[in-house]
């Protein structure tokens, strides 16, 4: 993956109304997730922003509220790509990967962010954009090459992560489909069920003519 990197400041006033003045001021409210898990009660001593919440069997999990520029984040969001993105926080460069966006459902500005730090010793589970190669033989005969996930989700530490996955489709055949469980990637685990279909070879109509004159010819 590509590195985006990020400036971000800690935010220590939440809540909606802050939030709302936060957006005013042109800044989006910020969750970075994935942080240490500690025992709880917590007795150690959290930086600006960070704080404890608690995920049972007396455990928490540190996570971080911030806030950063819209401006700051434009390319990372509206684009295709995925990135691997170098935050710096507290003076120090801390690696995350987006999580999620919530978008206004009218306006379809961004409301918040949640980012899941990573690092190179725990996989993570993210989205890769799917790019097909080669000329399947089902549309030399004359059929449609269709994509029906233009992303695959998948697990490994960030460094294997590629920034898409590339398929060959030379031999995927008129009418055939090409699913999850036929693919292989070293270094990385597919997470979508085994029989979605990631690209088909559809008939059309001129290729079911041209069967059916084919087979009335025998």
């Amino acid at each position: 993956m590509k590195t985006f990197q990020l400036s971000a400041e800690p935010r220590t006033d939440l809540g909606k109304k802050a939030a709302r003045a936060l957006r005013a001021e042109g800044k989006i409210p910020v969750v970075l997730n994935g942080g240490e898990i500690i025992t709880l009660p917590y007795t150690g001593s959290l930086r600006e922003g960070e704080k404890v919440v608690e995920i049972g069997n007396g455990k928490g999990l540190i996570t971080t509220d911030l806030a950063v520029t819209a401006e700051s984040v434009r390319k990372l969001i509206y684009t295709p790509d995925i990135f691997a993105i170098e935050l710096d926080l507290h003076g120090e460069k801390r690696m995350a990967v987006l999580k999620d966006i919530q978008f206004h459902p009218v306006k379809d500005s961004i409301l918040h962010i949640d980012l899941l730090e990573v690092s190179d010793k725990k996989p993570v589970a993210i989205e890769v954009p799917v790019k097909l190669e080669g000329h399947a033989e089902g549309v030399k005969a004359g059929g449609k090459l269709t994509l029906s996930m233009k992303k695959i989700r998948v697990k490994a530490i960030y460094t294997q992560i590629p920034e898409r996955v590339v398929i060959n489709v030379d031999n995927l055949g008129l009418g055939k489909t090409l699913q999850i469980g036929e693919l292989h990637f070293e270094g990385l685990e597919l997470m979508n069920a085994k029989n979605a279909v990631v690209c088909a070879v559809q008939l059309t109509r001129a290729a079911r003519g041209a069967a059916a004159a084919a087979a009335a010819g025998k």
